[in-house]
C-alpha cells in the first residue's frame, strides 16, 4: 500500500502533545455573576452547600399517601384531608382512610411516602378519591431529600467550561456568582502583501482578507478577549513591530500565513529574534505548515501560534490543534472533541501516512439511518465547502482509502448546549 511521507512531519497528537506541554495556564481570576457566566472556565471546585431538593417531594400531580394503604386486594376509597402545593408545605398529620391532594414538586406530608397519579384514580368527588389496588409501588413518585445533589458534594470541577445546564445547577444552590479564570487575551494578525481589508479597493493580483474574520469569529466563540492588530505588509520592520505590540497586550498571538517552506526569511529570524518558535511539518491535510513557540519584548511574553495561510487551513489548523492549547492556556479541562462513527455514502480515497479532515454533512440513507458525504472538492483554499459543511470527517493518520458504506470518524460543527 502506497503511504504518504514526509521527513521529520509531527503527527497532529504529537503537535497537540508538544505544545501542551510548553504551556502554562494563567493565574488570573476574578469573579462571574452567573447572568454573566456562561462560556467562563470555573477557577474553583464547587461543593454543595446544602442538598438539592431539600426535603422529600412530589414527582406528580396526585395524592399522597402512606404506601403501605395500597398493599390489598381491592380498590381503596380515602378522604382527601387538605391540599399541598408547591411552596406551601402540609403541615397537618393525616388520619386513618385519608390522604392529600398534591401537586407536583410539593413537599410530602408527615406520614406520607407515596404519590399516586391522578390520572389513575378510578372515581374524585369534591371529598374523596378512589384509587385501584396496588395503584403504583410503594415509595413511587417521591423525590428524595438530596436525590439530585447532597450536601458536601463535588458539584463542577475547576476547569470547566460552564455551560447553561451548568448555570442553572449553581442557581439550584443558591450560588450568585462564581470564580472563573479572567478571559484569555488573544491578539491576530495576518501576513501577506495581497491581502486587502473590506472597504478597500482590490488592485490587480489582490484578494480580501478572509482569514481576519474568521479567527475573530472563532476566537469569540471559545470565549476569548480578541485584539484586532489588522493585516501586515510583507515587511520584517512592520512584523516585528507588530509582533511586539501583540506581547505587549495579549497572552497568545495567532497569524496567518508566512509559516510556509516559501516564506521569506526574515519571517524566522525575527520570531527567533523576539523568542524561541519552532516551525514544524505536520502529517495533516489540510494545514501542514505551522509555527509555535514563545516571544518577549519589553519584559512581556506570549504564545504565539503561526497558521497557514489558505482558508480553510487556517480553520482545520486553529480548531484541531491551537484551540486544545489556547483553552489549556485558559485553565480549561482538557476535553477532546468528541468523535462519531457514521457510514460513508460514497468512496473516500486516502493515504496513510497522515491525518486528514475533510469537510463533510451528514445525509439520512433510504431507511433513514444517518450516513456523511463529502461537500465536493477539499482544496484548501475552497471556504465555501466549510460553510457547507456541518461535520468534519477525521481519517486517522494510519487510515488508507474508505469504502462506500465504512464507518469514518465524524466530528460536529455544532452541540446543542
Amino acid at each position: 500500500m502506497r503511504q504518504y511521507e514526509q521527513a521529520g512531519a509531527l503527527t497532529v497528537t504529537q503537535s497537540r502533545d508538544a505544545i501542551r506541554q510548553r504551556i502554562e495556564a494563567i493565574n488570573d481570576v476574578e469573579c462571574a455573576g452567573l447572568g454573566g457566566a456562561l462560556g467562563r472556565v470555573l477557577a474553583e471546585d464547587i461543593v454543595a452547600p446544602m442538598d438539592v431538593p431539600a426535603a422529600d417531594n412530589s414527582a406528580m400531580d396526585g395524592y399522597a399517601l402512606p404506601g403501605k394503604l395500597l398493599e390489598i386486594e381491592a380498590p381503596l376509597r380515602l378522604k382527601i384531608a387538605a391540599n399541598a402545593f408547591a411552596g406551601h408545605a402540609h403541615s397537618g398529620l393525616i388520619g386513618p382512610g385519608e390522604c392529600i391532594a398534591i401537586t407536583t414538586g410539593a413537599l410530602l406530608p408527615q406520614g406520607c411516602d407515596t404519590v399516586v397519579p391522578q390520572e389513575l384514580a378510578l372515581e374524585v368527588t369534591s371529598t374523596h378519591v378512589t384509587l385501584p389496588a396496588h395503584a403504583v409501588a410503594r415509595g413511587a413518585n417521591r423525590r428524595l431529600a438530596g436525590e439530585d445533589l447532597q450536601r458536601g458534594a463535588l458539584v463542577l470541577s475547576r476547569g470547566k467550561i460552564l455551560r447553561p445546564a451548568d448555570i442553572g445547577l449553581l442557581a439550584s444552590l443558591g450560588i450568585a456568582e462564581v470564580t472563573v479564570s479572567r478571559r484569555l487575551r488573544v491578539a491576530f494578525f495576518s501576513t501577506g502583501d495581497e491581502l486587502r481589508s473590506i472597504g478597500d479597493a482590490l488592485d490587480p493580483g489582490c484578494v480580501y482578507d478572509s482569514n481576519r474574520y474568521t479567527l475573530h469569529a472563532m476566537l469569540t466563540r471559545l470565549g476569548c478577549e480578541v485584539i484586532d492588530l489588522g493585516v501586515v505588509r510583507d515587511d520584517p520592520d512592520a512584523l516585528e513591530a507588530t509582533l511586539r505590540k501583540a506581547c505587549a497586550e495579549a497572552d497568545a498571538i495567532v497569524t496567518s500565513g508566512g509559516v510556509s517552506v516559501g516564506a521569506a526569511d526574515y519571517t524566522r529570524q525575527i520570531m527567533a529574534k523576539l523568542g524561541a518558535v519552532d516551525f514544524w511539518k505536520i502529517a495533516m491535510r489540510p494545514g501542514r505548515p505551522m509555527a509555535f513557540g514563545r516571544i518577549a519584548s519589553e519584559g512581556k511574553s506570549a504564545y504565539l501560534f503561526g497558521l497557514p495561510g489558505n482558508p480553510v487551513a487556517v480553520m482545520v489548523s486553529f480548531y484541531m490543534i491551537a484551540r486544545d492549547a489556547l483553552l489549556h492556556l485558559a485553565g480549561a479541562q482538557n476535553a477532546p472533541l468528541p468523535l462519531i462513527s457514521i457510514p460513508s455514502r460514497a468512496p473516500i480515497r486516502k493515504l496513510p501516512g497522515r491525518t486528514e479532515f475533510q469537510r463533510g454533512f451528514l445525509v439520512p440513507d433510504e431507511e433513514g439511518r444517518l450516513t456523511v458525504s463529502l461537500t465536493g472538492p477539499q482544496g484548501s483554499g475552497i471556504l465555501r465547502s466549510m460553510s457547507e459543511a456541518n461535520c468534519m470527517v477525521v481519517l486517522a493518520h494510519e487510515r488508507g482509502d474508505v469504502q462506500a458504506g465504512e464507518a469514518v470518524d465524524v466530528m460536529l460543527f455544532d452541540g446543542l448546549i
